[in-house]
């Protein structure tokens, strides 16, 4: 075999290791079950997203994805036998929800847990704040949509001072030291606000707890999602299983938790995803913002 031969072959080995990797990120960067839920029910579950995820973006007694609230109680979450949200699908649903749950169990939390042991805290909450500043587009896009000219405003100012004083976004410089608290904003609550209802339920493979009109929502926010022009897409991929990863390990138990004290998990995260969605659109959740995991 020649010396060509040989270099392709290892390039072609190389790239089979990354597809691979990534694919196996991108599997337990659901249950986001954990993380995502943070992103997309605040309080209600360990995510921000997970939260994807977020009780699971969403368990999220703290974060998601950089998401910090209170909101999750599963006295609340399960306080009426009446579905909250039409859930058509709930057959299909509570199949994926079985699914995810798995994913979560078997890949992201074992994952989470090792890289806290060999991550330190401070180490971990710079890469969070780092994603925090990152999906700025996002936040500031969506308060124009909203009309909220003053929100958008400190989102900008935040952006500016963390990606300068910050360091690129590894220090939360604009709460730290001028105060500034950010609100999560999303497309989904965008068509909220706009007098779009939930539509119905869905319970996304990997991505989590969802609704119709939270899905499109999703959509349309990858478009302005810097992570998805990230090049090359190793770097971009790689980037999305980082940020879940590091987000999970601020919720390890939380999940896990939620589960044990509700008396059927999947109708309380249905329940409180809803709630705290609802809530979202409602701008009633003033505890929902972008700060320093206290962990």
């Amino acid at each position: 075999m020649s010396h060509e031969q040989v270099k392709t072959a290892g390039e072609i080995s190389m790239k089979s290791y990354w597809v691979l990797s990534i694919l196996i990120l991108t599997l337990i960067s659901g249950p986001v079950v954990a993380g995502n839920i943070a992103d997309h029910t605040g309080e209600m579950v360990f995510s921000g997203a997970d939260q994807e995820a977020g009780a699971a973006d969403q368990i999220d007694t703290a974060q998601d994805d950089g998401f910090e609230a209170d909101i999750f109680h599963e006295d609340q979450a399960e306080q009426s036998t009446h579905a909250m949200v039409a859930d058509p699908l709930e057959g299909f649903n509570r199949a994926v929800f079985v699914f995810n749950d798995k994913i979560y169990m078997y890949g992201l939390r074992p994952i989470a847990k090792g890289y806290a042991r060999v991550v330190p805290i401070f180490a971990r909450r710079g890469v969070k704040n780092f994603f925090n500043n990152l999906f700025f587009p996002i936040r500031f896009v969506n308060d124009l949509l909203q009309a909220k000219g003053e929100a958008a405003g400190m989102e900008f100012s935040a952006f500016f001072i963390n990606t300068t004083l910050g360091f690129g976004g590894l220090n939360d410089f604009a709460q730290k030291y001028v105060g500034i608290r950010l609100q999560d904003e999303d497309f989904g609550q965008t068509l909220g606000s706009y007098g779009i209802g939930n539509g119905f339920y869905l319970m996304l493979p990997v991505l989590g707890p969802s609704s119709l009109r939270d899905a499109v929502g999703r959509a349309g926010d990858s478009f302005i999602n810097p992570v998805n022009y990230a090049q090359p897409w190793e770097l971009s991929w790689g980037g999305r299983g980082l940020e879940t990863v590091n987000g999970a390990s601020f919720h390890i138990g939380e999940y896990e938790a939620f589960k044990k004290a509700s008396i059927d998990p999947y109708t309380a995260m249905r329940n409180a995803y809803i709630q705290n969605r609802n809530a979202l659109v409602k701008d009633l959740t003033g505890a929902q913002t972008l700060k320093n995991s206290k962990e």
